[in-house]
């Protein structure tokens, strides 16, 4: 199992930001596909089609979203926090996913950089 940590810069404010990664509609926004997501503690969300699933496991408004994100029969959870801090006009996400399968490893880093994260940076960009 390995961990991934990073920081992104949004052009959003951490308010933004919060609504872009919990409410369906601003994530169909920026994903381009419907997302099922809920800011309840221990629902179900899937993004992408059903390629992103997992369970919401706590929410601090417009701080820090942790996740639980699915990979099969895994026996320790692969958890996704992400925590907002507010850098003048911008928003400074920092990503950490813990325990990600090795095999699964640089499938998911290139798709949290070019795709998630990707996506929601461009989608402030313009």
């Amino acid at each position: 199992m390995k961990d991934f940590k990073k920081y992104y810069t949004l052009n959003a404010s951490p308010e933004e930001v919060y609504a872009a990664l919990t409410q369906p509609a601003t994530i169909q926004l920026w994903s381009g596909t419907v997302a099922i997501m809920s800011t309840e503690p221990n629902s179900e969300f899937s993004l992408w089609e059903g390629s992103i699933e997992g369970k919401n496991l706590e929410f601090e408004k417009d701080k820090k979203i942790v996740q639980e994100w699915y990979f099969g029969e895994q026996e320790e959870a692969s958890i996704v926090t992400f925590k907002l801090f507010a850098d003048k006009n911008k928003t400074s996400v920092e990503l950490r996913h813990t325990n990600i399968p090795d095999e699964d490893y640089n499938d998911i880093i290139a798709g949290w950089n070019e795709v998630y994260m990707g996506s929601l940076i461009e989608f402030y960009e313009e």
